[in-house]
């Protein structure tokens, strides 16, 4: 890493080796840090597994997200740590530690991008660079007490970034401010193709707010009181377990394609949590894909339908605040699927979706999010800022 002190454990303790800025341009003055899941030129990428960094030789040219991050005038401090092959929640790594979140120094970061959020949370760096697949980035965000941005699936380029689970992963980003968010988000974003007035249709998804317990319920209505908000639901017939489950079973297939080969090559040891997803992957057929999409399809369909061109989810992002680092199995255990419950509506839709901090439960953070339009990235960002400001 390029910085000289590193309290929270966020960056990967790599030599440092300078990477070429702009210097100037809409980024300027920011300093960005990397998921070591992303190519960085003159670094190698581990993807916080040991195995992949034995094998992993120098990148000779950094991943077109990063660059264009670079060329807009960032200026790079380092390479963070991440959840071992990006494949876990938490953001505990047992082979290069777990980052402190600077938020609740006693609670976990979240992962799998945990090093960029620790990072932004604790002022190291101002832009952080995630990936997001099955939550990866708003989990984090919302625990760390950031902003956070999964964009729609595919708008911004992975090439360069390892693969995990191809057709939810995506590109995000987190920042202490709506206004560093949205300028790091123009710059790999593009024009929207949706773009969303100052006063969109409000929706209200009854049937994620019940999933939240009562301190939570009271951050989400307090925060989102003012708001003329039409009530709908947006879990399938078949109830919001099914819709988790089919997420489980086509991000797992995603990645029977993608990792476990390595992993089954390699003969790599595999921690508490990683082997029960790898052996699940491994037992899943091409039917059970095929009746996962089945649920996928109609669902995504019916949510392009609800949101329309000016539809916008008040949604929550996560059940709870994080769980203490110490906690016992049955919280680890418990946690993962009541969170990707809620986290998995944006993915299975391919749905943008933006995190920003709304309170406290028990003493540690706890966001709250907006669902737009595919495409209409940048202006639902730009709500998530005017309405955090006007709170």
């Amino acid at each position: 890493m390029l910085l000289k002190d590193d309290p929270v454990h966020a960056f990967m303790p790599y030599p440092a080796v300078d990477v070429a800025s702009a210097g100037q341009g809409p980024l300027a003055g920011l300093r960005l840090a990397v998921k070591d899941l992303f190519d960085v030129k003159g670094y190698r990428t581990s993807c916080g597994c040991p195995t992949k960094l034995a094998m992993s030789e120098v990148a000779s040219v950094s991943a077109p997200a990063v660059q264009a991050l670079l060329d807009a005038g960032a200026q790079f401090v380092g390479k963070t740590q991440t959840d071992e092959l990006a494949w876990a929640l938490y953001g505990m790594n047992s082979h290069f530690g777990t980052p402190i979140n600077s938020a609740a120094p006693d609670r976990i970061p979240g992962g799998s991008s945990s090093g960029s959020a620790a990072a932004v949370a604790a002022g190291l760096a101002d832009l952080g660079v995630g990936t997001d697949t099955g939550g990866s980035v708003r989990a984090p965000a919302s625990f760390c007490g950031l902003y956070g941005f999964r964009p729609t699936h595919g708008r911004i380029t992975l090439d360069g970034c390892m693969e995990l689970g191809a057709s939810f992963d995506t590109c995000g980003l987190f920042a202490r401010d709506a206004d560093t968010l949205a300028a790091g988000a123009s710059v790999l974003l593009g024009p929207d193709d949706i773009s969303l007035s100052e006063s969109p249709r409000w929706l209200r998804p009854q049937d994620m707010v019940a999933r939240l317990g009562s301190d939570q319920a009271a951050i989400y209505e307090e925060v989102f009181a003012d708001l003329p908000a039409e009530p709908v639901t947006v879990y399938p017939a078949a109830g919001a377990d099914a819709l988790h489950e089919a997420f489980r079973v086509l991000q797992s297939c995603d990645c029977k394609r993608s990792v476990v080969p390595f992993i089954e090559a390699s003969g790599m040891p595999l921690g508490p949590g990683l082997d029960d997803r790898v052996a699940f992957a491994q037992g899943l057929s091409e039917a059970d894909e095929a009746a996962a999409n089945a649920v996928r399809e109609p669902f995504a369909d019916a949510m392009d339908r609800l949101l329309g061109n000016d539809g916008v989810l008040l949604a929550p992002v996560v059940h709870d605040a994080p769980f203490r680092r110490d906690a016992g199995r049955d919280v680890f255990d418990g946690f993962r699927p009541a969170a990707m419950t809620l986290l998995c509506v944006a993915g299975m839709a391919r749905l943008p979706q933006v995190v920003f901090p709304a309170g406290t439960v028990d003493g540690a953070p706890f966001g709250l999010s907006l669902i737009g339009p595919r495409g209409s990235d940048r202006s639902l960002i730009a709500l998530a800022g005017q309405f955090a400001a006007a709170k």
